[in-house]
C-alpha cells in the first residue's frame, strides 16, 4: 500500500516543475506613440479649421458664384455655366487692366527690392544714428494703409503740398494724380514709402546673419566691396530675397485702398488694377457673377507666380541648391 505525500499549503513547487507565466496582455489603445499623434492634431487644428472656413470654402464659392449670374438687388441667382468666362476673354477692358496691374507689380516689386536691400546694406554698417533712421524707414509699415494715403492724396493734388515746394524753387509740378503718366507712378511711389520698411527690416536681419569670416576669407582673396556683395552677401541672404519677393509680389496684385483714395482708377483706366476692376463689376455695376469670375482670374494668377518663384529657387537661392 503506497503512502502519497501532500505538500503544506504555500509551500514551493517541487523541484523540475516550472509554473506557468501569466498571460501577457496586448498594448492598449492609448499607447505613446498615439498620443503623441493626437497632441499634434489638437495643436494644428485650430490652424486647420480657420484655413477651411477662411481659405478653402470661400475659394470653393467664389468658384460656385462664377457660374452664376448673382443680382442682389432682384435677388435672382441663375445658373450660366461658362457664360462669365467668355465675357471675360471677350472684354475689351481686359487687356488694359492686366497691363495696369503688370506695370504696378513691376514697378513696385523692384524697387520696393532695390531700395529696401540698399537701406539695409547702408543700416548695417554700423554708423550712429541707424536705429533712428531704421525707425524712421519702418515706421509707415505700422500707420494705417487708409489714413496713410488720403494724406498723400491731399500732398499729390494739383495745389498740394509737394507741388508747394516745388513752385518755391521755381518748377511748376504736374497735375500728380491726374496725368496717364504721373498717376501710375504716384500710386507705386504711396505704396513704395508705405511698405518699403518691412522688407528693409528682413533684409537687416538677413544681413546680420552672413558670417564674418566669409567676408573676411574674401578680402584675403582681394575681392572688393562690390565682388563681397556678389558672391557672398547676395547668395547669403538669396532665402530672404525669396520670401520678400514672394510677399511682395503677392501684395502689389493685391492693391485696392491706394488706387480707390488717390485715383478711382484714372484717369480713363490707366490706373485700373485687377483688383479694383473686381470690386468695380461686383459691388457698383452689381456684377456679382461676373466679379467672382475675375476672382478667380486674379486667384490664377497668384498661383502661377508663387509656384513659379517656388519652382525656380533652386536655380538661384544658396540652402536650395544640390
Amino acid at each position: 500500500m503506497s503512502h502519497r505525500t501532500e505538500s503544506p499549503v504555500g509551500a514551493p513547487a517541487p523541484t523540475g516543475t516550472t509554473p506557468a507565466p501569466p498571460p501577457r496582455r496586448g498594448p492598449g489603445f492609448w499607447t505613446i506613440r498615439r498620443r503623441d499623434q493626437l497632441a499634434g492634431y489638437l495643436f494644428v487644428a485650430p490652424q486647420l479649421a480657420g484655413t477651411i472656413v477662411f481659405v478653402l470654402v470661400p475659394l470653393a464659392l467664389v468658384f460656385w458664384y462664377s457660374l452664376h449670374e448673382w443680382n442682389v438687388l432682384s435677388g435672382t441667382f441663375t445658373f450660366t455655366g461658362t457664360d462669365n468666362y467668355r465675357a471675360l476673354a471677350e472684354d475689351p477692358k481686359l487687356p488694359g487692366v492686366l497691363r495696369a496691374t503688370a506695370f504696378f507689380s513691376i514697378g513696385l516689386v523692384v524697387t520696393n527690392l532695390a531700395l529696401a536691400l540698399l537701406l539695409a546694406v547702408l543700416l548695417n554698417q554700423k554708423l550712429r544714428g541707424t536705429v533712428l533712421f531704421r525707425t524712421l524707414f519702418f515706421s509707415p509699415v505700422v500707420v494705417s494703409l487708409v489714413a496713410w494715403t488720403i494724406v498723400w492724396g491731399v500732398l499729390l493734388q494739383d495745389n498740394g503740398g509737394i507741388n508747394g515746394l516745388l513752385r518755391t524753387a521755381g518748377v511748376h509740378g504736374p497735375n500728380w494724380l491726374r496725368g496717364d503718366v504721373t498717376a501710375m507712378a504716384s500710386v507705386i511711389a504711396v505704396q513704395l514709402v508705405k511698405n518699403v520698411g518691412l522688407n528693409m527690416v528682413l533684409f537687416l536681419a538677413a544681413l546680420q546673419g552672413v558670417p564674418h569670416d566669409l567676408y573676411e576669407a574674401a578680402r584675403l582673396d582681394g575681392a572688393g566691396r562690390w565682388r563681397q556683395f556678389r558672391s557672398v552677401t547676395l547668395p547669403m541672404i538669396s532665402p530672404t530675397v525669396l520670401l520678400t519677393s514672394i510677399i511682395t509680389v503677392v501684395g502689389s496684385l493685391q492693391v485696392f485702398a491706394q488706387i480707390a483714395v488717390l485715383t478711382q482708377g484714372g484717369p480713363g483706366t490707366s490706373t485700373t488694377v485687377l483688383l479694383y476692376y473686381l470690386y468695380q463689376q461686383a459691388f457698383p455695376f452689381h456684377h456679382f457673377g461676373y466679379g467672382a469670375t475675375i476672382s478667380v482670374l486674379l486667384f490664377a494668377i497668384v498661383l502661377v507666380l508663387t509656384v513659379v518663384q517656388w519652382q525656380l529657387r533652386r536655380k538661384w537661392v544658396f540652402h536650395e541648391q544640390s
